[in-house]
């Protein structure tokens, strides 16, 4: 760890071994190696004079990268890819002549990245899996436990503390779909040459252009893609990386949506996310148990989210087959959106295996507002005895407020029951009120609509998927 120099804190804080080597300069040229093998291999099948032994030559080394002969000719080519095509024919020397023949610099390039970007995705949806899975068991242990629901953080109705899971999941479910259809939708670039004619494969095959189509659909087999993109200029376009950052984009607004529901429970003490033993809150309140997980997602995700404009400004401004100006944005844009997802996921899966309920506050809070929220329901028992809709409408309304006033201004206690009670217009005893005050009346269908959910939505795509628990946190 160098303490001179600038390190980024995802590399250092955030981020898991496992994304920052997708995104590493070990697995960018081991992967450059691979295509220039698959652009070979597929060359040769297709009758261009590459040998057999040239190939094995090739594999030999795949994965044995001479940096420092590539450092060194970079100095003096000031070229990433050439300084590496020289590195590759300085330990593979009878394969020397047909590295990268017929390519051009996007060919490794625009395929790494596409390769890169889903190897990321493929593990992005890894740990997504883990959070819906532990907050499925979340929904499912508290289904039936009524909590306060909240319109305009306004207490409403009642809910459960199960149902108000569904909607975090509910979210990333659509997080999900998005990735798959980015995962299915992916594809090479294939190798389109410098302008996206293809002329240098004309070339090499003489005219036969079938075979140029055949060379493309082999490198992509090999490379484990469906297929490559229909046509481009030099580059994939970079619609790409918007719409992959877009996606990222939505997992960081449904983590935000989380995060920020958690730190306003823990604010009520009604929920808190994992607190370790002998973790510190504050250095002046000891206290404090802050949120401080769940203030880090809300915090990543912000990033993440407004780095979601970079790849769009990129799309828009690459000028006809290609300009450079995409490079330098695009080597820390896109790297960093996932970067920042795998350490969001993350923090996501460590607290979601934790979530710590208080059921007793829960129900205390429950209990103050459910006379306010139940007062419709007094209203219509009053009526079937008789009473006039309207004029009992005004008289809760004054008791309410009357009973609001008491409690904000004075401090003192909900006794909203008593003064409805005590009214004869409602022909209501205190009994009769109390027994409409069991929470659990009120809570709708919310248990049946988690066990539904679950069933139906949930389970089915958990079903078969490997799910890991735990994850790799520094906190």
């Amino acid at each position: 760890m160098s303490r001179s120099s600038y390190e980024s804190p995802f590399s250092t804080r955030y981020a898991s071994r496992e994304m920052q080597y997708i995104f590493s300069a070990d697995n960018k040229f081991k992967t450059w190696r691979k295509l220039w093998i698959a652009l070979a291999r597929a060359e040769k099948q297709l009758g261009l004079d590459i040998t057999d032994e040239q190939i094995a030559e090739l594999e030999k080394f795949k994965d044995d990268i001479n940096y420092d002969v590539a450092e060194k000719r970079e100095k003096e080519v000031r070229h990433d890819v050439m300084s590496h095509v020289y590195a590759y024919g300085e330990q593979a020397k009878k394969a020397k002549p047909i590295i990268h023949l017929g390519a051009t610099s996007c060919y490794v390039g625009d395929n790494t990245d596409l390769i890169v970007m889903r190897q990321g995705l493929l593990l992005i949806r890894k740990k997504l899996l883990t959070v819906v899975s532990q907050l499925a068991e979340f929904a499912d242990k508290y289904k039936a436990l009524p909590c306060l629901a909240y319109t305009h953080l306004q207490p409403a109705q009642l809910t459960t503390v199960g149902k108000r899971a569904t909607l975090w999941i509910n979210e990333l479910l659509y997080d999900l779909d998005e990735i798959d259809f980015r995962l299915s939708s992916l594809r090479l670039l294939g190798q389109k040459g410098t302008t996206g004619t293809q002329a240098s494969f004309v070339e090499l095959f003489e005219g036969n252009t079938e075979k140029i189509d055949q060379l493309e659909k082999m490198i992509a087999e090999e490379m484990g893609f469906e297929g490559v993109v229909p046509v481009s200029g030099q580059t994939y376009s970079r619609k790409v990386d918007s719409q992959l950052l877009a996606t990222l984009s939505g997992i960081a607004q449904s983590a935000y949506k989380f995060a920020g529901d958690i730190r306003i429970l823990a604010n009520f003490k009604e929920m808190e996310e994992p607190f370790e033993k002998n973790q510190i809150g504050s250095s002046a309140m000891p206290y404090k148990r802050n949120p401080m997980r769940c203030e880090r997602i809300c915090a990543l995700a912000r990033y993440v989210i407004a780095d979601a404009v970079n790849p769009a400004f990129t799309a828009a401004t690459q000028w006809f087959e290609r300009t450079l100006d995409d490079s330098a944005n695009k080597r820390i844009s896109v790297a960093e959106a996932f970067l920042g997802i795998d350490a969001i996921l993350n923090i996501y899966i460590n607290v979601t295996d934790g979530l710590v309920v208080y059921p007793k506050i829960i129900n205390k809070r429950v209990m103050a507002e459910l006379p306010f929220i139940e007062t419709e329901n007094f209203m219509m028992e009053a009526v079937k005895k008789g009473g006039d809709r309207q004029e009992l409408h005004e008289k809760i309304r004054q008791h309410s407020l009357a009973a609001s006033a008491r409690i904000k201004e004075e401090g003192l206690d909900n006794d909203l029951i008593d003064r409805i009670a005590s009214d004869p217009s409602f022909g209501l005893s205190e009994e009769e009120i109390r027994q409409k005050l069991d929470p659990v009346l009120y809570t709708g269908r919310s248990a049946e609509q988690v066990e539904k959910f679950l069933k139906n939505d949930v389970y089915p795509r958990l079903k078969g998927q490997a799910i890991e628990k735990g994850a790799e946190l520094t906190v």
